[in-house]
């Protein structure tokens, strides 16, 4: 099954002069499977991703995520669908610092609204508790090391059970032990989860242990 199907993905930005970013993209992304695209800078990478993530939908050809096709709506209509739908873990972790642990975990969902309060702290702890962060859950984020934040940024992506995590260079931010780490997590919430991940990464070994690689050179995919 394919949570994400890409098809003759045209990208242009206008100014200061017309130049065609993207070129003729094609692709799907199966369900429960990890994905990173790889590619040198100015390869077309973040852009690339930044319209996977529905954060801009001037494109041309089609951005199909569970069946729903992204170009044409409206912003509302996106914001909700990112915040039900995708999970967002980036370099850095975003976290709100004065916010304690818990908090920062339960915020997606709380703004979603789908589930009570209870069910929503109960859904935190159990994904703290798979990360191997539970005992943090009172401190405030700030008080927390690099990996330990990052951790908590993955609990946060994974909080309302995301169709697809995007990821913007995850673990860019990490030394090699929690970068180990973070693979782990990640192959594991594929394997037994289901979860559908999508990255970028420099990291040339994280890519490798990647059950698929993107490798984007010029605007076009060339594996």
């Amino acid at each position: 099954m394919n949570i994400l199907e890409v098809n003759n993905l045209n990208k242009y930005f206008r100014q200061p002069t017309e130049f065609h970013v993207l070129k003729d993209l094609n692709f799907n992304v199966e369900k429960g499977k990890l994905t990173s695209i790889t590619g040198k800078s100015g390869s077309g990478k973040s852009t690339l991703l930044y319209l996977l993530s529905t954060m801009d939908t001037d494109f041309d050809g089609s951005i199909n995520i569970s069946e729903n096709e992204i170009k044409g709506k409206d912003n509302n209509w996106l914001a909700n669908f990112r915040n039900e739908h995708i999970g967002f873990i980036f370099q850095f972790h975003f976290l709100l610092p004065e916010f304690s642990v818990f908090d920062n975990v339960m915020l997606p969902a709380l703004k979603l609204g789908k589930l009570s309060k209870e069910e929503i702290e109960n859904n935190a702890f159990e994904l703290l508790c798979l990360l191997d962060v539970a005992d943090q859950g009172k401190k405030k984020a700030s008080l927390l090391s690099g990996g330990e934040q990052q951790r908590v940024a993955i609990a946060r992506a994974l909080i309302n059970q995301p169709t697809l995590i995007i990821g913007d260079e995850p673990t860019g931010n990490l030394d090699s032990q929690n970068t180990a780490i973070v693979l782990d997590l990640f192959k594991e919430l594929c394997k037994e989860k289901g979860q559908t991940i999508l990255t970028v990464t420099h990291d040339e070994d994280f890519a490798d242990r990647s059950d698929r690689i993107i490798h984007l050179k010029d605007g076009r995919i060339v594996t």
